[in-house]
C-alpha cells in the first residue's frame, strides 16, 4: 500500500494560487487556454515529425521526445488543478498525491537528460558532420532516448519512496498548486534535515550532471563556431543551437531555483512562482520556439497546410 503505517493524514489540501474566486475564474480561464494551447503546439510538432520524412532524424527525434514529455507532464498536474478551480474544493487524496509526485518528478528528470542527448546531437552536427548520419541514426537515438525515460523513472521512484516512508500526521495543508517535493517535504512531521541534504544532493546530480554535460558540448561547438572564417557560417552554425539553448536556459533556470537552493519557509512562495514557468510557461512556449525558428518544421508545416487545403 501507498500509506504507511506511521501516517495519519488520509488527503492533503493544495491552496493553489488564491481562494478569490473573481481571481479563480480568471485564472481559470487563463490556464485552460494556456493547457489547450500546450496540448495542441505539442501534438502538431509530434505530428509534423511523424509524417514528413525529412525530420526523421536524431534532433527531431529527440524534439518529439520533449514534446511528448511536455504533454504527459502537464496531464499529470492541469487536469487536477483545472478541476480544483473550477469545483473550488481543493482536496487530493494522499495516494493520488503521491502519485503526481512520482509522475512529475519523472517529467522533470527525464527531460533533463533528453535535453542533454539533444546538446549531444548539435555536437555531432556541429564538430563531426560527416559522422552525424552514423553516429546519430535511430538505431542509436531511440535506446538513448529510452535510457534517459528509464533512469528519469528510477530516479523519481527513489526520491518518493524515500518520501513515502516518512510519518504526515498533520498539518495537510500544501502550499502550491500540485504536489512538488520540496513543498511535500514541509509537511513531515519529523525531523527530515539529514534526509533533506540526502534529496538536495540526488537533486543537483540529477540536474546538474547533466546540464554540465550541455556546457562541455557547447564549448566543444563554440571552439569549432569560432574557427570559421565566413562570419555566414558562423551564424548559420550558432542558430541550429539558438532554440535548443533558449530551452535550456528556460528550464534550468525555473527549476534550479526550486531544487537547488536551501529549503524554507520563505522561499515557499517564491518556489510556487518558479514552478508557474518550467511546469506551465515552458511546455506551452516550446512549440512555438521550435516552429518559429526551424525552417524545417515551417516547412512541414506549410506542406501539411497545402494538402489540407
Amino acid at each position: 500500500m501507498w500509506i504507511q503505517n506511521e501516517t495519519s493524514v488520509n488527503e492533503f489540501i493544495l491552496l493553489g494560487f488564491t481562494s478569490h474566486p473573481t481571481l479563480q475564474r480568471i485564472l481559470l480561464t487563463l490556464c485552460l487556454v494556456i493547457y489547450l494551447i500546450t496540448l495542441f503546439g505539442n501534438s502538431l510538432i509530434i505530428f509534423l515529425i511523424w509524417v514528413d520524412s525529412r525530420l526523421h532524424t536524431g534532433m527531431y527525434f529527440f524534439i518529439a521526445n520533449l514534446s511528448f514529455l511536455d504533454i504527459f507532464g502537464t496531464q499529470v498536474t492541469y487536469p487536477q488543478m483545472l478541476f480544483h478551480m473550477a469545483s473550488r474544493t481543493n482536496n487530493i487524496s494522499f495516494n493520488r498525491c503521491m502519485a503526481q509526485l512520482l509522475l512529475t518528478l519523472f517529467c522533470g528528470m527525464a527531460e533533463c537528460f533528453i535535453l542533454a542527448l539533444m546538446a549531444y546531437d548539435r555536437y555531432v552536427a556541429i564538430c563531426q558532420p560527416l559522422r552525424y548520419p552514423t553516429i546519430m541514426r535511430m538505431q542509436v537515438c531511440i535506446p538513448m532516448a529510452g535510457a534517459c525515460w528509464l533512469v528519469g523513472f528510477f530516479n523519481a521512484a527513489a526520491l518518493t519512496v524515500i518520501t513515502l516512508s516518512f510519518p504526515f500526521c498533520g498539518p495537510n495543508e500544501i502550499n502550491h498548486f500540485f504536489c512538488e517535493e520540496p513543498a511535500v517535504l514541509q509537511l513531515v512531521c519529523m525531523d527530515t534535515y539529514i534526509v533533506k541534504v540526502l534529496i538536495f544532493t540526488l537533486s543537483v546530480l540529477v540536474l546538474m550532471l547533466p546540464f554540465t554535460f550541455i556546457v562541455i558540448s557547447y564549448i566543444y561547438i563554440a571552439r569549432v563556431v569560432f574557427s570559421i572564417k565566413s562570419a555566414r557560417g558562423r551564424q548559420r552554425a550558432f542558430s541550429t543551437c539558438a532554440t535548443h539553448l533558449t530551452v535550456v536556459t528556460m528550464f534550468y533556470t525555473t527549476i534550479g531555483f526550486t531544487y537547488l537552493q536551501p529549503r524554507s519557509e520563505q522561499a515557499a512562495d517564491q518556489e510556487k512562482t518558479a514552478s508557474v514557468f518550467y511546469a506551465f510557461f515552458s511546455p506551452m512556449v516550446n512549440p512555438v520556439i521550435y516552429s518559429l525558428r526551424n525552417k524545417d518544421v515551417k516547412g512541414a508545416l506549410f506542406k501539411l497546410m497545402g494538402k489540407v487545403s
